[in-house]
């Protein structure tokens, strides 16, 4: 267990800032699957939405971004195939 007065702090704000980051993953992981079963017209709209939401992840260290380039990528082609 913690001894200092800061480390119990940073305990806390870590498990405040893990469950944001649980959070705001599944949701974008979601979208994604939504848009992966949608129809075209629906998907293209849904597309800028999920992109942003890849690049927040990415901005704030969630995923790489590396990864999220390449979900980007999925995503655009699936979209385009439709």
């Amino acid at each position: 267990m913690a001894n200092h007065k800061s480390a119990l702090k940073r305990i806390r704000s870590n498990e405040t800032k893990r469950l944001r980051n649980r959070y705001q993953h599944k949701t974008t992981r979601n979208a994604m699957k939504k848009l992966k079963e949608s129809e075209k017209k629906e998907a293209e709209a849904l597309l800028p939405s999920v992109i942003s939401m890849v690049d927040k992840l990415a901005k704030k260290n969630i995923i790489h971004d590396n990864k999220a380039a390449n979900l980007k990528s999925q995503l655009t082609k699936h979209v385009a195939a439709l």
